[in-house]
């Protein structure tokens, strides 16, 4: 006669030890998806991020490519400022007026537009104005068009003593007061250092 053994089930021993594994697994798995997650997040953040910057480079070469031969007077109406600005005494890094400012609308205003740039608390603000002459009244619309900056800075190719040559300011100093009124640089270097990029930096080519 043939017996059967009783089947034999799992010790405690193996079940604890199935059950470290199953847990360690588990926390591998665990571990491996929060790392995906945490990949796609920063992955999302650097595109973000590309864009901001892409949009306010993109934007500052297409004012910059439209910069046009008029100036403005100031808001007192004592005196005109130049068709383009940078000068450390003035309270943007720099201001000028371009063409170009599309009006589908059939609004009462002109089709050149006098915009500004400027860096503050770490980040680059574009302002225009909704007339060209502007008065005390005639408060500039901001945009906030890019974070993380330290700083921004703009050099301007033009006729120096010794032929063409970069410059910081514009008008040059050595440029008649009348002639400067209206003078546009060959072409803009534009600096932006970014908190986490550190720097860019992008020729353009002008009207002048």
């Amino acid at each position: 006669m043939i017996t059967e053994s009783p089947q034999r089930g799992f010790t405690l021993l193996e079940l604890l030890v199935a059950t470290a594994i199953f847990a360690v697994v588990g926390m591998m798995a665990f571990g491996g998806f929060n790392a995906v997650l945490a990949q796609r997040d920063r992955t999302a953040e650097e595109l973000a991020r590309l864009k901001e910057v892409q949009f306010a480079m993109r934007l500052i070469t297409l004012d910059l490519y439209q910069v046009a031969p008029r100036p403005v007077r100031d808001e007192l109406g004592n005196q005109q400022q130049p068709a383009l600005l940078a000068d450390e005494r003035n309270e943007y890094t720099l201001e000028f007026t371009r063409s170009g400012w599309s009006n589908p609308a059939a609004l009462p205003r002109p089709t050149q537009q006098r915009v500004a740039y400027r860096v503050e608390d770490e980040t680059l603000v574009r302002e225009y104005w909704p007339v060209l002459d502007r008065t005390l009244s005639n408060e500039p619309i901001e945009i906030e068009l890019l974070t993380g900056v330290e700083a921004i800075e703009f050099r301007f190719l033009g006729q120096g003593i010794d032929g063409y040559e970069w410059q910081t300011q514009w008008p040059p100093l050595e440029m008649p007061p009348q002639l400067g009124l209206r003078a546009r640089p060959l072409a803009v270097e534009v600096s932006v250092d970014l908190v986490d990029w550190g720097r860019i930096t992008r020729r353009i080519e002008t009207p002048g």
